[in-house]
């Protein structure tokens, strides 16, 4: 059995995740939207990678049951209903709608893991259900990749602290567990902190979110288990 784990998108080229199981994490703060979304009844979330991309997506589909959302530097994206917090994706706001995402660093890893069979989207925010769901596919597939989103192309110690923590869930009573460098790294990153919350404050992301009065996205996406949903990206749409 092997985990290996990217610590962004970058280089993954069409048909290197096909047929794979792939997890998407982003904690700060796409895939803790879209958990939070879905959980409180989102129909789906449409990931696009650039908000010209998520016009067009829209502007394909039913207006009355679509949300734009998304956010260029933290910020809404002028024109957008929502930005990209967590925080926004309430029940009054999002119940029965289609939520076209446009971020800039999660929906663009989303989009790089097409292919992959099943895509999941995770974060601290449906961290035992996803464990529970990669452990299954794991074993049944021998192999799992973890695709970190990243921060401005370069590595996020949160999504990396989440994937080390990924792999320590679900590697328990498995003898032979081959792990990529970047697997390796991430679980040695588990002992750097005491915990999620740490982890997710000491990071650039968090100080970025900070300075934009955002502060408070960081908070909610340290609070583990929130949701029992696993968000599943296939044909374009997360469900």
């Amino acid at each position: 059995m092997k985990i290996d784990v990217h610590v962004t998108p970058l280089g993954l080229l069409a048909g290197d995740l096909a047929g794979r199981g792939v997890v998407v994490v982003d904690v700060l703060r796409a895939t803790t939207t879209v958990v939070t979304a879905l959980a409180n009844g989102a129909k789906a979330v449409i990931p696009a990678a650039t908000s010209e991309e998520a016009v067009r997506l829209a502007s394909n589909l039913e207006k009355d049951g679509v949300v734009l959302a998304g956010e260029r530097r933290s910020v809404k994206i002028e024109g957008f209903a929502l930005g990209n917090s967590p925080r926004e994706m309430t029940a009054a706001a999002v119940a029965g709608k289609t939520i076209v995402l446009a971020t800039t660093n999660g929906t663009p890893a989303l989009v790089a893991a097409q292919g992959g069979d099943p895509v999941l989207v995770g974060a601290p925010a449906n961290f035992k259900a996803l464990a529970e769901r990669a452990r299954a596919i794991l074993a049944q597939r021998g192999e799992l990749v973890i695709v970190c989103a990243g921060r401005e192309k370069q590595f996020a110690l949160e999504d990396a602290y989440t994937a080390g923590r990924l792999i320590k869930a679900i590697r328990k009573g498995i003898r032979k567990l081959a792990l990529n460098d970047a697997a390796r790294a991430s679980v040695a990153l588990i002992d750097e902190f005491a915990g999620w919350e740490e982890a997710l404050e000491g990071s650039e992301a968090a100080r970025q979110l900070a300075e934009a009065d955002l502060g408070e996205d960081v908070a909610f996406a340290a609070r583990v288990d929130r949701f029992g949903v696993v968000p599943v990206y296939a044909d374009r749409r997360i469900t």
